[in-house]
C-alpha cells in the first residue's frame, strides 16, 4: 500500500513540474504582438481589445510547441470573437495554423479552424454549445498529440479530430483576437504540458 500511494505521489509530481504557465500575470515576457489591436496585462490578467484599426491581432509564444496539453480560462466580454491557434505562424496580420475558436453563443466555440486555408475543419455538436457560460470565466482544454486535436470546454468534450496537415504542423501558442472591433476577452491560467 505505500509503495502504491508512492507512486501515485510520483506521478501527480512529475505531471505537476511538467506543467508550466505560459503567462507570468505581470507582463507579456515570452510573447510577441502581431497587429495594432491591444494585448495588456491588469490585475493579473493577460487582456485583448480591439484597437483603432479594427483589424485582426494575435499574441503568440516566442517559442514553439509540438504536442502538449493546454489549459486556460477565458471570459469574454463585448463581441468576445477570439480563438486560441496551435503549431502556427504569423507574418504581418496573416496567420498559418489551427485555430479553436473561442466565440459568442451559437457560434461553434471549441470547433477547429484552419485560416487561409480550408476553413472550418470540423464543428462541435450544436448542443454542446450550452457548456459555454457567457459573461462568466470558461475553461478550455486543448490537446494535440501528432495528428490529432482534442478540445474541452467546462469539462465537455466539444470535437476530436485527426488530421494529417496538422500533424505535420509547426509553430507556436497564439491568442487572436476578431476584426470587427468592439471585442474584449480576459484571460487567465494559461497552463502548458508537453507531451
Amino acid at each position: 500500500m505505500k509503495k502504491l500511494l508512492f507512486l501515485i505521489v510520483l506521478v501527480f509530481s512529475i505531471q505537476l513540474t511538467a506543467q508550466k504557465s505560459l503567462f507570468n500575470g505581470e507582463n507579456l515576457d515570452g510573447w510577441t504582438i502581431y497587429g495594432t489591436e491591444k494585448w495588456y496585462v491588469y490585475e493579473g490578467l493577460l487582456i485583448c481589445e480591439s484597437g483603432p484599426d479594427e483589424q485582426y491581432g494575435y499574441l503568440a509564444t516566442d517559442k514553439h510547441y509540438k504536442d502538449f496539453e493546454l489549459t486556460l480560462e477565458f471570459k469574454q466580454e463585448a463581441d468576445g470573437n477570439s480563438g486560441v491557434f496551435i503549431r502556427s505562424t504569423v507574418e504581418g496580420t496573416k496567420v498559418s495554423g489551427w485555430q479553436v475558436e473561442v466565440a459568442p453563443p451559437g457560434h461553434d466555440t471549441g470547433g477547429v479552424y484552419e485560416s487561409y486555408g480550408r476553413g472550418w475543419l470540423i464543428k462541435p455538436e450544436p448542443e454542446k454549445d450550452k457548456a459555454l457560460k457567457e459573461g462568466e470565466w470558461n475553461t478550455m482544454k486543448i490537446r494535440v498529440d501528432g495528428a490529432t486535436i482534442t478540445s474541452w470546454l467546462n469539462g465537455t468534450e466539444m470535437i476530436t479530430l485527426t488530421d494529417e496537415k496538422i500533424g505535420a504542423g509547426e509553430g507556436s501558442v497564439a491568442l487572436q483576437i476578431h476584426d470587427g472591433g468592439g471585442i474584449k476577452v480576459k484571460w487567465r491560467n494559461l497552463m502548458i504540458t508537453e507531451l
